[in-house]
């Protein structure tokens, strides 16, 4: 593949009604995927409510060097998150969304740098089909509206490559002046973003930008090319961006260094220590699952690039440099000891791209295999859909509601793969047909709330719980006496905290002689934990339809233990 053998319908090709069909199309797209429904549940997991938590303590205190996780020095993750997080809850207050608008707005401005690349290269109906198939998968859906550090880290990334790209001259067209220009504005901008993804998860940013494009240089001979990215400006605007934090932070806490990088940076990469242990391969399903619904389309343009290069062992340098860009992530995670599902999307952006031209390519073409591939998966997964709505599941209606949400997003999906197999045309509206593809996977985002109760029959996060536990006078006296809780995984129990603006311990750990215990279910003595010499009262609160009750819990008699 060239960076000219992408056939393409052009802008001047289309209609005035196409093109604005193009543009509240795409306008709808990016604001769904990575907008909409912020908020349709609570913050979960062990990650959302302790960066949240972190993120409000900056606001609160005003201390915007030192992250605090219950008012203890907290160096599992840089800054940036805690910044965006902070800033938004003091400009719009402290809610879900605030906490999760910086992984939203960080996927925007990726896609927008990634669409400003496909337009250099290849035109404008690439750009478009870009803007188009990355924000709709599950991948970037997922992490968007996820208050972590892994979409900002991912999304200054994905800039920054983006300016790697320019300095490298392999944005150069027609428009570009014949004799070589330094690209000062690139090479300010690439040390600028490379620094952000530097503050926003570590040095891993320098690893991933720095061994891309080593490949890329190895494979194309363009070693001069290559070692403009070490120009004195890009060295002096990353170095402005990302050192002032890291010396600041580390003269106010000698222990900095240690926690961050040796902890938490070389001993996850190195060791087993945080218990996040998978096998190599383990990021090949994450991709799959990551591109779903395109993930037929994914496949399919790695056998045709494959095919492709053994056919005329011949690559253009912009594919060598997303192939170098996307392979060697993947590749430097796959041999870390620890292995989380966020770490591979850096990986996506570039991959996108090549979806995007792969699609146009066969398009156009009019491949049949291509059609016939997308037909399948799509008639596939209706008919698997059907399958699930006719099987008798008994009378469990929880049973019979995860298979109907089920059935109703994997015939969406499916319905999604089929539209996007109806070929173009090539007068009028060109491909504003087989853009609809995207409809099924937006309406899947917009009727998320009402599927979510069909797999989530109750909330997975502390909201909930805290807003029903705040409803009963006890809980006054619990927050006075002391709260604990027993037999609730970390993460709801972070989220609880951060819910209750207090840290809720465990009462296992803990064992106060007078406390109140929210418990998961109802027995003669509590069940253990709690066992002699302590009791519970009688008589605990229902936690509304949480499924959690609230006990008093004393050292001694039962009797002595009442409400």
């Amino acid at each position: 593949m060239t960076q000219t053998d992408n056939p393409t319908i052009e802008a001047s090709s289309t209609s005035l009604a196409a093109r604005l069909a193009w543009v509240a199309l795409i306008f709808a797209t990016l604001y769904i995927c990575y907008f909409y429904n912020l908020s349709a549940i609570g913050l979960v997991g062990p990650d959302e409510p302790r960066y949240a938590w972190i993120a409000r303590n900056m606001a609160e205190t005003g201390d915007w060097v030192t992250p605090r996780l219950y008012g203890k020095p907290w160096f599992e993750k840089p800054v940036l998150y805690y910044w965006g997080a902070a800033l938004s809850f003091k400009l719009f207050g402290v809610s879900e969304v605030t906490a999760r608008l910086p992984s939203a707005l960080s996927a925007l401005l990726a896609t927008l740098a990634m669409a400003w690349l496909a337009l250099r290269i290849y035109g404008h109906q690439t750009a478009r089909w870009l803007l188009l198939l990355l924000p709709a998968t599950v991948g970037m859906i997922g992490f968007s509206h996820a208050a972590a550090t892994d979409m900002p880290f991912a999304a200054m990334l994905a800039i920054a490559m983006v300016c790697v790209a320019a300095i490298l001259g392999l944005t150069q067209n027609q428009c570009t002046p014949i004799l070589p220009r330094t690209p000062w504005l690139a090479l300010l901008l690439f040390g600028f973003f490379l620094g952000l993804a530097v503050l926003a998860k570590g040095p891993a940013a320098i690893l991933l930008s720095g061994g891309a494009v080593f490949l890329w240089a190895l494979a194309t001979k363009r070693w001069r090319d290559a070692f403009r990215c070490l120009h004195p400006i890009a060295v002096a605007s990353f170095g402005l961006t990302a050192l002032p934090w890291y010396i600041l932070c580390s003269r106010r806490n000698p222990d900095f260094f240690r926690v961050f990088i040796i902890e938490h940076n070389f001993k996850r990469y190195f060791t087993p220590e945080f218990q996040h242990i998978q096998p190599f391969w383990f990021y090949i399903p994450i991709l799959l699952i990551a591109f779903i619904p395109w993930t037929p389309l994914l496949l399919w343009s790695g056998f045709r690039g494959l095919v492709g290069w053994q056919q005329s062992r011949q690559l253009s340098a912009f594919v060598i440099f997303l192939l170098s860009w996307a392979g060697f992530c993947v590749l430097l995670f796959s041999t870390s000891q620890s292995k989380l599902p966020g770490y591979i999307l850096p990986a996506l952006p570039p991959m996108a791209l090549i979806l995007a031209t792969s699609y146009l390519r066969e398009a156009i073409r009019r491949s049949r295999l291509f059609l016939w591939l997308q037909c399948s998966v799509g008639t596939s997964a209706i008919l698997v859909a059907i399958v699930v709505w006719s099987l008798p599941f008994g009378v469990s209606r929880i049973t019979m509601r995860v298979a109907t949400g089920g059935g109703w997003v994997l015939a969406l999906l499916g319905i999604a793969n089929l539209i996007l197999a109806i070929p173009p045309r090539k007068k009028f509206a060109g491909f504003i047909v087989p853009s609809m593809c995207v409809l099924p996977v937006l309406l899947i985002v917009l009727a998320f709330r009402p599927l979510a109760l069909d797999f989530l029959p109750r909330d997975p996060s502390g909201r909930s719980l805290a807003a029903e536990a705040a409803k009963f006078q006890p809980t006054a006296d619990a927050l006075r006496v002391g709260l604990y809780v027993a037999r609730m995984n970390r993460g709801q129990q972070f989220s609880l905290s951060f819910y209750l603006h207090r840290e809720i311990l465990d009462w296992e750990s803990a064992r106060p002689a007078d406390s109140f215990v929210i418990l998961p279910s109802r027995s003669a003595s509590c069940g253990p934990p709690i066992v002699p010499p302590w009791s519970c009262s009688r008589n605990a609160l229902e936690l509304g339809s949480t499924g959690w009750l609230l006990y008093r819990v004393t050292k001694g008699d039962r009797t002595k233990a009442q409400d």
